[in-house]
């Protein structure tokens, strides 16, 4: 708990001489949350109580979100400090990773990870996932259509009108909103990550050689990049943690987890068994500092067992609904 980690980031700012700031995503299955535009009102909220200082570290765990998000996080903590240096106990992918190419420092762990910030697009709009609930939508990758499209380059359609005849066959598959949503969000992710590289980074060469693998050429998107790579290969700022920094690093990570219970699968079976309702909260994503105290988001409610009969052959079998009565951000003090 919140508690049980404010002397290890004391200790933190003590071994890296900066102002902490802890940010998690949580990826428990079944409970997912994602860098979203709304933490930037709570950010804010810390960097207020923290004040202008030389230098900040932010504590990142995530597998990704917003795009347009990571660039505003960014942007923010750079108003409020000289210096910004990214930590990285585990995942930093996706969005992520783009929040990673703005720091002038990232330090991994021998465990941590960045990945591909080749988005994906999530509308209504997108095709819907057979047997799957109405609102569910298949995410339409970015690369994946410009992987389409090479494809039929590749195979000997060069010319304009077997092209069109292409980009007509898909989009019968994927909405044309959704297409040109992917096509702007692939420029825009570029332009992003060349901006945020530009900050520390003036070799223009390198910065086209990052942004290539990161949209592109690494294959697929759950590629993962270890701190050897990022810092030989796409030439990042990577700094590896001391023993002692190591241990802090770790003792967090393994405390976040244990409240978020990210290697627990959400079961709702599991959950109410044996009873007839339950009573939950699920604490889901955490924004934490020493001056700013815990901000949690979380879900409360109540799982209730109900009987109903199948319409088409008046057979009854027992469902599970789920009542939610909260969810949103809570903050903790001391």
């Amino acid at each position: 708990m919140y508690r049980n980690r404010l002397e290890y980031y004391r200790q933190i700012e003590e071994l890296r001489q900066t102002k902490l700031l802890v940010y998690v995503t949580g990826d428990r299955q079944g409970l997912e949350t994602q860098i979203h535009n709304e933490i930037v009102d709570y950010f804010t909220q810390h960097l207020d109580v923290i004040g202008t200082v030389p230098k900040i570290s932010l504590y990142l765990y995530s597998r990704g979100g917003q795009t347009i998000a990571a660039w505003s996080i960014v942007n923010l903590l750079c108003q409020f400090a000289e210096h910004f240096e990214v930590i990285v106990p585990s995942k930093a992918l996706s969005a992520g990773t783009l929040i990673c190419l703005g720091a002038n420092t990232i330090v991994m762990t021998k465990q941590a990870t960045l990945g591909p910030i080749d988005p994906s697009v999530n509308t209504p709009l997108n095709p819907a996932i057979p047997g799957a609930p109405i609102m569910a939508r298949v995410p339409v990758s970015v690369e994946a259509i410009n992987g389409f499209i090479e494809l039929a380059k590749d195979t000997g359609i060069n010319n304009s009108t077997d092209l069109s005849t292409i980009i007509s066959i898909l989009a019968t598959h994927v909405h044309p909103l959704v297409l040109g949503d992917v096509f702007r969000t692939r420029s825009q992710i570029r332009m992003l990550g060349k901006r945020l590289l530009a900050r520390h980074m003036d070799d223009g060469e390198k910065i086209e050689k990052i942004l290539s693998f990161l949209c592109s050429e690494s294959g697929s998107h759950d590629y993962t990049i270890y701190r050897q790579e990022a810092r030989n290969e796409l030439g990042l700022t990577v700094e590896h943690p001391g023993t002692n920094l190591y241990k802090i690093i770790k003792s967090i990570y393994d405390d976040i987890s244990d409240e978020l219970m990210l290697f627990e699968p959400y079961n709702p079976d599991i959950l109410i068994a044996g009873k007839n309702d339950v009573k939950y909260t699920f604490r889901r994503a955490l924004v934490e500092s020493i001056l700013g105290g815990s901000h949690c988001f979380m879900s409360e409610g109540q799982l209730v067992k109900r009987k109903q009969a199948d319409k088409q052959t008046g057979i009854e079998k027992q469902t599970i609904e789920d009542n939610r009565m909260f969810e949103g951000w809570k903050h903790e003090k001391l």
